[in-house]
């Protein structure tokens, strides 16, 4: 496609503002609106920071969104983002940013076996769909999708469970983010391999040793809907905003 075409096409790209500087230059201003994102990476990674302060900026546009806490309360989470300046505790008074602990989205839909089948997946979809709805989300995250995905019996339910709700999701204008726990030596980038091929975007968060410093990392590997660098950045997490540089 021509250089002019190709441009022009960037252009009318609908974006959702990331927040975090180097991100969104890296997409060119952002991730394409309704995408769904998996968020991947070891332990300790930044996954979570990059996902709040995603959530966050959102916020302070007055785009609502919501936070659904698979393994960390609430209350823990407020702890640990109110030292952040871009952070203002107004935005939950407000409305703009609700967190949602699925444990009690567990105990309320009557979903209390080990194991989902697709009955209980449909129900959980479902719900997150109406909280959507109801609450006028434009930017979503679920953190982890690895713990959600360890109550379901099969890749095909998986699948099932990510593609469904990040259709329905996306046809509502949403931009979900997926984060993934994955093991530092593991090759791919979602622990069973289904999360990242149909998601429209994979962002790999990562560790890099540099004279006796550790370093986090970001790559965006995969991202439907625009052009973007697949290089390797330095990812720098302050309490002011986030921005990245080539490693």
């Amino acid at each position: 496609m021509p250089s002019k075409e190709r441009n022009a096409g960037e252009e009318r790209v609908d974006r959702c503002v990331t927040g975090v500087e180097g991100l969104d230059n890296i997409l060119n201003g952002g991730i394409p609106r309704g995408n769904t994102v998996v968020i991947t990476g070891a332990v300790g990674t930044g996954k979570t920071s990059l996902c709040l302060e995603f959530l966050v900026h959102g916020a302070l546009l007055a785009e609502n969104s919501l936070y659904i806490s698979v393994t960390e309360s609430t209350s823990k989470l407020l702890k640990n983002i109110i030292p952040y300046d871009f952070f203002d505790e107004k935005l939950v008074k407000e409305g703009h940013l609700t967190f949602i602990d699925i444990p009690v989205m567990y105990d309320r839909l009557g979903l209390d076996k080990p194991e989902f089948d697709y009955e209980e997946i449909h129900i959980l979809i479902d719900a997150i769909v109406h909280l959507t709805t109801e609450l006028k989300i434009k930017r979503l995250v679920v953190d982890s999708i690895t713990s959600v995905s360890y109550r379901l019996k099969s890749e095909e339910i998986i699948r099932e469970f990510v593609l469904k709700l990040g259709s329905i999701l996306s046809g509502m204008g949403c931009t979900t983010l997926l984060v993934s726990e994955i093991a530092p030596s593991q090759e791919r980038s979602s622990t069973y391999g289904v999360e990242e091929a149909i998601a429209d975007g994979i962002i790999v968060m990562g560790n890099l040793e540099r004279r006796g410093d550790l370093l986090r990392t970001l790559q965006v590997v995969k991202m439907r809907g625009t052009m973007h660098s697949r290089a390797k950045y330095v990812l720098d997490l302050t309490t002011t905003a986030s921005s990245s540089y080539p490693s």
